[in-house]
């Protein structure tokens, strides 16, 4: 083989070896997104869950309602 078609053969398998290991590094960074999403969630539900059960209705029930001024 002539040596520019070796250098250009060099250049084609480093460009490969770089994006292989840029393809790695982020699907190792998405795992870990994915994680850390699924665990903020979890997080929200049980924040959601625990608004819920500490407020109740905004509208009073008739026997807690105060008559009217006018009355």
């Amino acid at each position: 083989m002539s040596d520019i078609l070796l250098q250009r053969l060099d250049y084609l398998e480093t460009r490969v070896a770089f994006q292989e290991h840029a393809l790695e590094q982020l699907s190792e960074e998405l795992a870990q997104q994915q994680k850390v999403m699924e665990r903020m969630r979890q997080q929200m539900d049980i924040l959601i869950q625990k608004m819920r059960e500490q407020v109740g209705s905004p509208v009073a029930s008739q026997a807690e309602e105060t008559p009217p001024p006018h009355y």
